[in-house]
């Protein structure tokens, strides 16, 4: 009997043991797989907003040196991007990262087509709109967090000239050059215009749209017509270096200082670049490829805050960043001031969207929403959605 035991103990040993070792060897299988990633930019490393994204390709060429090759798309303009995820598709691609907001709706168009191809867009908030398809994921950091230090920041700057006399209280204005009235805009001039009345807050704001990414002639443009409305801080979402080039080139004659975003803008404007944010998109592309490599599904290996197919996350997890601080030139205390506020966001103890406010909906003024109960940013998807512009406090030009 001990003999039968002994046997059929032996056996089931082996069979478990089997099942190990087949597993262990279709894992190092699935390790070594190589894929092909298509990346679909809508301007190349000349632009900041790009070249992050780029950085992003880079690092993980460099991480998965021999199991990935990278097929990058430069300058592809809104409306062309059909033909290119064609393209792409057809040079064998596995996974496609596509870069701009406004290439969300071919993109999961052409997930629905080829499901064995990942697809992945970036600041778009349709991943969970039926139809959902399995293959295709969004992502964003939380940039309002970034924005809103940001305001700090120029914040801090404000109250120093008016507590050496250098401006009054009523001069405390700030200017915002913004590319499109999109929500992903709205959200962060407002959190950043929130962060500077949290340290003066008789601050007034005006906004000028570009309606284009990325024109140097028109951003600086707009920069210097704020500058000439009697604008202290300029602050930008646009794509080129012209509003801290405007603000450098009239040092000297008018008092404003320039924060930026995506890039620092410390070489062009030395004497006037305070600080700025920017999106670090390594660790959601590095993680989606990791999870393609091993055949597991992408949002299971996201570090973020996951809804359905979209995934988020804010300094936290290292996917929003603050640019380099100008020290030369900030208020004292900004550093310590950055560095608590962004273990109080890393905490999640900081309220941004709150406050004696009205919002009105710029495409209906009968859509409001009062700040005095919080809107929680980023709740349900990665991509903003606050779309309101303060009444009162904040001017649309």
């Amino acid at each position: 009997m001990k003999r039968i035991y002994w046997i059929t103990f032996s056996s089931a040993l082996l069979v478990v043991l089997a099942a190990f070792c087949l597993h262990v060897l279709m894992r190092d299988d699935t390790k070594q797989r190589k894929i092909t990633i298509g990346f679909v930019y809508v301007g190349d490393t000349s632009t900041a907003y790009t070249g992050n994204f780029v950085k992003a390709q880079k690092a993980i060429e460099k991480k998965y040196a021999g199991q990935v090759k990278t097929i990058p798309k430069f300058n592809v303009t809104e409306g062309s991007e059909e033909s290119i995820l064609q393209e792409l598709v057809d040079d064998g691609c596995d996974m496609i990262f596509t870069t701009s907001f406004a290439f969300g709706e071919k993109a999961k168009e052409w997930a629905g087509k080829y499901p064995k191809v990942q697809f992945c867009q970036s600041t778009c908030a349709n991943a969970n709109d039926k139809p959902v398809y399995k293959n295709y994921h969004t992502y964003m950091g939380a940039i309002y967090e970034g924005r809103y230090i940001s305001g700090v920041a120029a914040g801090m700057k404000l109250k120093q000239l008016i507590d050496e006399g250098t401006i009054t209280k009523e001069q405390a204005k700030v200017g915002y050059v913004g590319a499109y009235p999109y929500a992903e805009e709205i959200s962060g001039y407002t959190a950043f215009f929130l962060g500077v009345r949290s340290v003066v807050p008789q601050a007034q704001m005006t906004v000028k749209y570009t309606n284009t990414w990325g024109s140097y002639a028109l951003e600086k443009k707009c920069a210097s017509g704020l500058i000439r409305e009697g604008c202290v801080i300029i602050s930008q979402h646009s794509d080129t270096t012209g509003p801290a080039v405007a603000c450098e080139e009239v040092k000297g004659e008018k008092i404003v200082y320039h924060v930026g975003y995506n890039q620092s803008m410390a070489d062009v404007a030395p004497t006037t670049y305070l600080t700025g944010c920017r999106i670090n998109w390594e660790p959601y592309i590095s993680s989606a490829v990791q999870a393609v490599i091993e055949g597991r599904d992408i949002e299971n290996e996201e570090n973020a805050t996951v809804n359905g197919n979209d995934a988020g996350a804010g300094f936290d997890q290292g996917w929003v960043q603050m640019l380099e601080l100008n020290e030369l030139i900030a208020a004292p205390g900004t550093r310590e001031k950055i560095d608590s506020l962004i273990r109080r966001f890393e905490q999640k103890k900081v309220h941004v969207f709150q406050g004696d406010y009205i919002g009105v909906d710029p495409e209906d003024d009968t859509d409001q929403i009062s700040l005095k109960k919080e809107y929680k940013e980023n709740e349900k998807s990665s991509a903003p959605t606050f779309h309101y512009v303060l009444k009162d406090v904040i001017k649309i030009e």
